[in-house]
């Protein structure tokens, strides 16, 4: 008989678990219980089950440290790791590498992954937001004509501003074909002429029904819009990707109304305030010129000569100055004259005739070269002092 140990048994069995291919790599979901964190250690230690078995796991601090969500008794998640065996206690179990929400961990990865890939693209870029109009006329709203979310944009914007009007596009906002009629019902409000604003959302939910708003071409289509876009979906503590795209995000349906427009009773109070001002300031102007009228008064009954011998010195202080300004502006002139004579002078043939030469001319040509002249030519010499005529004899 061939007796082995108990040792011996446990590294056999853990040998064949680890050597089996289709559990080096495998995904199990099932309810978290009997769950403990060593937090010194870092270790997770928990039983996964459902309504039959259960599962003793374990995930080592290198991997427990990747978890963006702390795992808690009573959760259902998914776990990928191997089966292999404790060979102390002679137990089986799964070494968990990695685990989910059962249900959420998958759209919170899409999540993550798009909102990365669009803020990469630029989507999310202060630069591509437009201003929001501060007295629309005409808003657009792409939400379900059914539920609180329209009915409180339709109380609260009648409440606050009621001369502006809505467009309601009823729009499918949960379910498979949320997302292509939330895009269908931005380009219907983008391509109306008078819209001033869109407002886009719907009330709070699940992660699961408010997706729609998580999905690229919801994103895409608010990008493109040329309207600008508030996005008002779910809760205030709800993010979607649509918040990130949008012009501006309201945290509630019910804020998308208030930040897109303003208080007519603030309005109305401004106005009234300003009214106040203006007359105040009008009453004090004509005041003042009505003081300004009585001196004037007084003084033409009481002392009309002073007022003309003010006129008087007035005028002929302006003319003193006048006359001054003028006598030097001559001075100016004369000696800007005097200095150009001078020059023209310096430069004039008639000066140089003066100092004792003269200039010959024959038929009103000027004679620079003896070479021109030929016998009984006749020439005119002109001196300073008048001219001679003269015939070439030789």
């Amino acid at each position: 008989m061939n007796v082995i140990t108990v040792s011996q048994v446990n590294t056999y069995i853990k040998a064949l678990l680890d050597e089996s291919q289709p559990l080096k790599n495998i995904f199990v979901v099932g309810e978290i219980s009997n769950f403990l964190h060593y937090f010194r250690s870092g270790h997770m230690y928990f039983t996964l089950k459902d309504e039959k078995s259960q599962l003793k796991a374990v995930m080592f601090c290198s991997f427990a440290e990747r978890l963006r969500f702390k795992p808690e008794d009573g959760m259902r998640v998914i776990c990928r790791g191997r089966i292999s065996a404790y060979e102390k206690d002679g137990v089986y179990q799964l070494y968990v590498e990695d685990m989910q929400p059962d249900g959420i961990g998958a759209l919170n990865l899409a999540y993550e992954q798009l909102k990365d890939k669009l803020s990469k693209e630029g989507l999310f870029d202060e630069q591509y937001k437009k201003p929001i109009p501060k007295y629309p006329k005409k808003i657009g709203v792409a939400t379900s004509d059914m539920g609180a979310a329209v009915e409180d944009i339709k109380n609260i914007t009648k409440r606050r501003y009621p001369v502006c009007e809505l467009v309601i596009v009823p729009t499918q906002v949960q379910g498979m074909q949320a997302a292509p009629d939330v895009v269908k019902s931005l380009k219907i409000l983008d391509i109306i002429e008078d819209i001033d604003l869109i407002i886009v959302g719907r009330g709070g939910g699940s992660i699961e029904d408010i997706w729609a708003f998580n999905t690229e071409e919801v994103a895409r289509a608010v990008f493109e819009c040329k309207k600008p876009v508030i996005s008002a979906v779910g809760h205030e503590t709800d993010f979607t990707i649509c918040d990130f795209v949008a012009d501006l995000r309201a945290p509630t349906p019910s804020a998308a109304a208030e930040l897109a427009v303003p208080d007519m009773n603030v309005i109305f109070d401004f106005l009234e305030n300003m009214d106040k001002t203006l007359n105040s300031m009008l009453k004090q102007r004509i005041e003042k010129e009505y003081q300004r009228l009585d001196i004037i008064q007084s003084v033409i009954f009481t002392e009309p000569s002073k007022i003309l011998d003010d006129r008087k010195n007035s005028i002929e202080s302006v003319y003193d100055r006048l006359q001054s300004v003028f006598s030097a502006n001559i001075k100016n002139k004369l000696n800007d004259l005097s200095s150009v004579v001078e020059k023209l002078n310096a430069l004039s043939p008639l000066a140089t005739i003066a100092r004792g030469y003269c200039v010959a001319d024959k038929d009103g040509v000027i004679v620079k070269k003896a070479s021109q002249l030929k016998n009984d030519d006749k020439i005119t010499l002109t001196f300073s002092d008048g001219n001679v005529e003269c015939r070439v004899s030789e």
